[in-house]
């Protein structure tokens, strides 16, 4: 009897761990895709602006076994990094970077880490088939829409590498996050009248690298979500959504508030040394109304910061709507949800207070 005992006990262990082996399957990527997997991945590559950050908000940055250059030289500006300083440790997978756009990877270090899975965010269909073809990997192509953009598409890739890596529930939490935050601010913004919302401009938007006053957003999270009157809105852009102004066309829209980008901010200090005739005639700079937001764009979006910049926009414009509303402890709140950890502190001895005045010394 005690023999037939063990003999079912080994069998109910057996049944249950079988049970547990995980099915083949299939994912429908960004490019449109169909990629398979016998089982869930548990060695994690990620290529090409952006590709890491989105690992990271799905809390699966221990998967993760080689980074870009970038990731280990760069990570100011960019809060997946600063909470996450180990991942500079990881082997070298590639040098990363704009150029990383779209291109073929060396696949000699990318295959010395033994990935199960690369990531990869800005690559057509067809490099990403011949890429996973001669890697022997399954490659999932992921996207930020609109390039240096806040797109539906992020939450859309969310979606697909938590399929991926089994965080479903992570990505959906997150997507969560971001529809009950834009449906506050849309809600406060909403009862201040068109008249009383001032005509607004946000420059110093990285695109690419570093850029001045003149680089801006068209399609800017904290100016819609907010419903602020951005005074470029009827220029045209070849570019998606982002746009180049010359200090000509600045000056005809002569903006009441501006909002300057953390990742521009030291270029338009330096450029108004230079050319302090053309601040003080744009009504901004000569009421003082020019605050300082922190990067937008670096290496792709920051989605969290992103949304910390609507709040803090929000804030500024609309100090009635926004009384309750302490904006420290909602962005620690914001970083501490997508990255693990608030880096707030970090970010305002790197650019200065969330929010706060910049004096460009035009007295």
């Amino acid at each position: 009897m005690r023999g037939f005992s063990r003999t079912l006990l080994t069998a109910v262990g057996l049944i249950a761990l079988f049970s547990q082996v995980a099915e083949p399957f299939s994912v429908t990527d960004m490019a449109g895709r169909t990629v398979s997997f016998p089982k869930p991945p548990r060695r994690v590559v990620c290529l090409a602006p952006g590709a890491l950050r989105l690992i990271v908000y799905l809390q699966a940055q221990d998967l993760v076994v080689g980074v870009e250059g970038i990731e280990k030289t760069r990570r100011f500006g960019r809060p997946y990094r600063m909470a996450h300083p180990e991942l500079a440790d990881l082997p070298l997978v590639g040098p990363g970077g704009p150029t990383s756009i779209n291109a073929k990877p060396d696949l000699e270090p990318l295959l010395a880490v033994k990935p199960d899975v690369v990531f990869v965010t800005y690559m057509d269909k067809a490099l990403a088939d011949e890429v996973s073809r001669l890697a022997g990997i399954p490659v999932v192509v992921l996207s930020y829409g609109r390039f240096a953009s806040f797109d539906e598409d992020i939450l859309n890739s969310l979606r697909v590498a938590g399929k991926v890596l089994g965080r479903e529930e992570r990505a959906q939490e997150l997507a969560r996050f971001v529809e009950d935050l834009r449906k506050d601010l849309q809600r406060r913004s909403a009862s201040v009248p068109e008249s009383k919302r001032p005509r607004a401009y946000v420059g110093g938007i990285g695109y690419k690298g570093a850029y001045g006053l003149e680089s801006t957003e068209l399609h800017y999270i904290p100016f819609l979500w907010n419903r602020v009157l951005h005074v470029a809105a009827s220029v045209k852009s070849r570019l998606g959504g982002h746009l180049f102004l010359d200090k000509e066309q600045l000056l005809t829209l002569n903006p009441d508030v501006v909002f300057i980008d953390g990742g521009g901010l030291q270029l338009v200090l330096e450029d108004a040394k230079k050319h302090l005739a053309f601040y003080k005639q744009i009504k901004a700079f000569q009421t003082g109304r020019v605050y300082l937001l922190y990067p937008f764009n670096a290496y792709a979006t920051n989605v969290e910061t992103a949304l910390v910049d609507a709040v803090a926009v929000g804030k500024r414009l609309y100090p009635e709507q926004f009384a309750d509303v302490d904006l420290g402890k909602v962005a620690d709140r914001i970083y501490s949800t997508f990255v693990g950890r608030s880096v707030l502190s970090e970010m305002e001895h790197l650019y200065g207070p969330l929010g706060g005045i910049v004096s460009l010394g035009l007295d």
